[in-house]
């Protein structure tokens, strides 16, 4: 059980049925944890060896993030982790991204991260680009040993880029590294200016902003320099880009960020 959130992701991962040989230990920290938590009985106690828990989680997920983003800087491959809360478009962004990914020749898959169904995956293998579904059953989030999975039922992509697409969830998702470049903040028009104020740590752990739906606003009420105000007072340093999937609005700048990343990796 992850201690950050009660949720239950570390029991899910990406199946795959072949062996592979590897130079770490697969050791099942949330299961330890959980067994450990269970042996301790005194409130005081417990708060503390939950905290120590939190620690070990995390410092273990690093640990397995490290060994993810070393394996894919060997192939000289982008990995991007698209987090947004959910409904902000995430998937019909990540359609037709990879789409013109691959009119370009640019090798490119994704890893889909839901709670339940295969739709997503389903949408993404349409364009004719290789999907690994991870379902994470009650869990909120992706970790880096579900990455780690999912990438051995995948091509190598030399010079290419990996989506992955995280559980719509803009809290555990700030605090869990999974082996990516960056992380990509899908803000869409229809959410509240104030979320930059509300979940303050997705916005700060964002390498890129996309302020998604763009076509919308003549019919709401959102205020786009208020919102791009409240996302500097958390991260003056993300670059932000105004988009639409409908129209197309912005996507020229987003695959010339993606083309940047791909260089520096």
């Amino acid at each position: 059980m992850c201690t950050i959130c009660g949720c239950e992701s570390a029991q899910a991962h990406a199946p795959h049925t072949h062996s592979h040989a590897h130079d770490h230990e697969h050791g099942h920290h949330h299961a330890h944890a959980h067994d450990a938590a269970a042996s301790h009985t005194g409130s005081g106690d417990m708060h503390t060896r939950v905290l120590q828990l939190e620690q070990d989680i995390l410092a273990g997920n690093r640990h397995m993030a490290d060994h993810v983003r070393a394996h894919l800087a060997s192939q000289h491959t982008l990995a991007l982790n698209l987090v947004s809360s959910p409904g902000s478009g995430k998937t019909t962004l990540l359609v037709e991204t990879v789409a013109r990914l691959k009119a370009q020749q640019r090798p490119v898959a994704v890893i889909e991260g839901d709670q339940q169904t295969s739709f997503d995956a389903e949408r993404i293998r349409a364009t004719g680009v290789q999907a690994v579904q991870i379902n994470t059953g009650k869990g909120c989030h992706l970790d880096a040993r579900m990455v780690h999975d999912a990438l051995h039922d995948l091509p190598t992509l030399p010079h290419g880029v990996l989506m992955i697409e995280n559980v719509g969830n803009l809290v555990c998702p700030a605090g869990f590294d999974l082996g990516e470049r960056a992380k990509v903040l899908v803000f869409s028009v229809t959410e509240g200016e104030d979320k930059p104020l509300k979940y303050p740590d997705m916005f700060q752990a964002a390498g890129l902003i996309l302020l998604h739906k763009c076509d919308l606003l003549p019919h709401l009420r959102f205020d786009v320099a208020r919102a791009l105000d409240f996302v500097r007072q958390v991260n003056p340093d993300a670059p932000v880009i105004q988009l639409s999937s409908t129209t197309g609005e912005g996507f020229d700048a987003w695959m010339r960020w993606i083309d940047t990343q791909c260089a520096a990796a």
